[in-house]
C-alpha cells in the first residue's frame, strides 16, 4: 500500500529549518536564525526553492536580493539582483526630508536607485498629496523604482541626472533627496562582499575622493529647485565639509544634520526664497 504525502508536508527535497540555519552559519551569516525564517517563507514551502535560495544566501549574495525586497522605514522596498540595497542609514535622510516637505510637494528622488528615498518620503508624509519624481541612469534600477513608486503616483525617468528631467519640472523642485555614490574609488576593495560583488559600481564608486557626483548634483541643482526648496544628500561626516562646499558654491545656503544613532551625515542645501534685486 503506498502512502501519500499530506499536502503540508514537506517535500522529499526540503531542507529541515535546522539544515537551514546551519548551512547560513556555516557561510558566516550572523543572523542565521531570522534570515532562515525569511528564505522559508520566500520559498512559500516549495523545498526546491528553499534549497536554491539557502544556496544563493550562502553563496554570498545580499539577503534582501535572494528574498525580493529590502525592509526601509517600516516599508518594503522590491530589489533584486544587480539593484543596490538601500541601508539604514539613510533613513535619515528620509526623516530629514519629510520635516522639510508640505502636502502638495513636489519631491525628487534623484539617483534613485529603487526608489526607496521617494517612496519612502511620499508614505511619511501620511497620505498628504504629493508629486514624485524619481530618476536614475541604470535601467535595473529604474525598473524597480518603479515598482516601488507606483502606490504613491510617481514618475520615473531615466538618464543622467538632470538630463533625465522633463522640462515642467525646472524651477518647481521643492524637496530633491539625493543618495549618490559617495565612495573613493581606491576604497571599494575595502566594503563588504556583497557590496563589492553584487551591487552596481555605479552605484558605489564616487571617483577618486567619492564626491564626484555630488559636485554634479549641486552644480545643477538650482534651475531645478523652486525657491525656498532644499537639497539633501547623504555624505559621510568624513566629507561633509566638502559636500557642503560643493552645495554653497552652487548658490545654496547649507547646513548639515547628523544621527549618532544611524551613523549618519546629511548636507542640506536651500534655494533663496527670492532672487536678490
Amino acid at each position: 500500500m503506498s502512502s501519500v504525502a499530506s499536502p503540508s508536508s514537506p517535500s522529499p527535497s526540503s531542507p529541515s529549518p535546522a539544515s537551514v540555519v546551519d548551512t547560513l552559519r556555516a557561510a558566516g551569516c550572523v543572523f542565521a536564525e531570522e534570515e532562515a525564517e525569511l528564505l522559508s517563507a520566500a520559498a512559500a514551502e516549495d523545498g526546491a526553492e528553499l534549497a536554491d535560495l539557502v544556496a544563493r544566501r550562502a553563496g554570498g549574495e545580499p539577503l534582501e536580493h535572494v528574498v525580493g525586497w529590502a525592509g526601509f522605514c517600516g516599508l518594503r522596498m522590491r530589489v533584486g539582483e544587480g539593484a543596490f540595497v538601500p541601508r539604514r542609514r539613510t533613513e535619515f535622510l528620509v526623516q530629514e526630508a519629510v520635516a522639510l516637505a508640505r502636502p502638495g510637494a513636489v519631491v525628487l528622488d534623484l539617483c534613485c536607485g529603487v526608489g526607496a528615498l521617494g517612496a519612502a518620503v511620499a508614505a511619511g508624509l501620511g497620505g498628504a498629496p504629493v508629486e514624485l519624481h524619481a530618476a536614475d541612469i541604470d535601467p535595473v534600477a529604474a525598473a524597480y523604482a518603479r515598482l516601488n513608486v507606483a502606490p504613491y503616483g510617481g514618475r520615473v525617468h531615466e538618464g543622467d541626472l538632470y538630463e533625465a528631467l522633463p522640462g515642467t519640472l525646472r524651477g518647481r523642485v521643492d524637496v530633491l533627496v539625493v543618495n549618490a555614490p559617495y565612495v573613493p574609488s581606491r576604497e571599494i576593495g575595502l566594503l563588504p562582499a556583497e557590496a563589492r560583488d553584487h551591487e552596481p559600481l555605479t552605484s558605489l564608486d564616487g571617483g577618486p575622493d567619492g564626491l564626484d557626483v555630488h559636485r554634479r548634483v549641486a552644480a545643477g541643482a538650482l534651475p531645478w529647485l523652486a525657491p525656498g526648496g532644499h537639497l539633501l544628500i547623504e555624505t559621510s561626516a568624513r566629507q561633509s565639509p566638502q559636500t557642503a562646499a560643493a552645495l554653497a558654491s552652487a548658490g545654496l545656503s547649507v547646513r548639515a544634520r547628523t544621527s549618532e544613532e544611524l551613523y549618519a551625515t546629511v548636507v542640506i542645501g536651500t534655494r533663496a526664497c527670492r532672487t536678490p534685486a
